[in-house]
């Protein structure tokens, strides 16, 4: 009798359901209620467009090639590339196809390189928070910190810009177990963090403030495609393109997002732009025949609210 009841105890901690966020339930895409976006398109699509700046002599950042210590001229300049002419380069190819962005930026940004934020505000590109520094992340910050990174973070670019992010993306993605808390507490509306959908997702939070997960890909990504995978840029650019005509097709049934993240360390690059001038100039093809609509972070987050709204009322 003892040994039977002390493997029952043991196959019921073996099958005991796994430690789990309490951020959202799971939800079967099928399932969920229809709508669609503005001008009722099935698609949403838009560029993440990072700018960030890196602290010479220490820290985290991408690598182009092998790292022999610090100071480490190789990489930090390979990356620093993309601030003095890979965003320029886009920014010119963006304006030429008409196309808002996303610009996720560093802080860091307005003491190094003010005059490539002012353009991005100029344009009209939404500004969404990315942290100081992409050399550092919040992960294991105190609450105190981290909620001083948020704040500040609004703080820095309402003052240096005129605009106060509503939008968030940690540098690396990197979280603690507060970091939406915060976020809906420091005056953000949504965050960019999770990539567990193609819908945006209404957040739990602590207090009960408003957040939302607007969809940031993953896959659809520069770094983990060109640095973690080195997918040629040709490459990169078609994925780009079969990702969206896929998408497309399913979004005549449901309403989806979807993202592109770049950095301009990477797709600025004379020979990676080139492709990515034809996967881009595919999309908006289609954003001129009014079959998607071509957005902003923020614009997403603003629908869903008022249908949210709505739905409440």
């Amino acid at each position: 009798m003892s040994e039977h009841v002390d493997l029952q105890h043991d196959a019921d901690a073996l099958f005991a359901p796994l430690q789990c966020h309490t951020r959202f339930g799971y939800s079967a895409i099928h399932r969920r209620p229809h709508y669609r976006w503005p001008k009722g398109n099935g698609l949403a699509v838009y560029i993440g467009f990072n700018i960030e700046h890196f602290a010479f002599g220490s820290g985290m950042g991408a690598k182009l090639g092998a790292s022999f210590g610090e100071p480490d001229v190789l990489n930090y300049s390979w990356r620093e590339y993309g601030n003095r002419v890979g965003a320029w380069r886009c920014l010119d190819l963006f304006d030429n196809l008409g196309l808002p962005t996303g610009v996720i930026a560093n802080t860091a940004i307005l003491d190094h390189c003010p005059e490539l934020i002012e353009a991005c505000v100029a344009r009209g590109d939404e500004i969404i928070a990315h942290g100081h520094t992409n050399a550092e992340h919040q992960g294991a910050y105190s609450e105190a910190a981290e909620r001083a990174l948020l704040q500040g973070c609004a703080h820095r670019f309402e003052r240096g810009v005129g605009v106060r992010p509503t939008g968030w993306l940690s540098p690396w993605i990197a979280e603690s177990h507060l970091t939406p808390d915060l976020l809906a507490e420091s005056g953000y509306r949504y965050t960019l963090n999770w990539c567990h959908d193609d819908q945006p997702t209404q957040l739990c939070t602590r207090r009960g403030g408003q957040l939302w997960s607007i969809p940031y890909p993953q896959e659809v990504n520069d770094i983990p495609m060109i640095v973690a995978r080195q997918m040629d840029g040709k490459d990169f650019a078609q994925l780009i393109i079969d990702n969206f005509d896929e998408m497309l097709e399913q979004s005549r049934q449901q309403p989806l997002v979807m993202g592109i993240a770049l950095h301009p360390y990477l797709v600025g690059q004379p020979y990676r732009l080139r492709y990515l001038r034809r996967a881009l100039s595919h999309i908006a093809a289609y954003r001129d025949r009014d079959e998607i609509w071509f957005t902003t972070p923020g614009a997403i987050c603003d629908h869903v609210t008022q249908l949210n709204q709505a739905t409440a009322v």
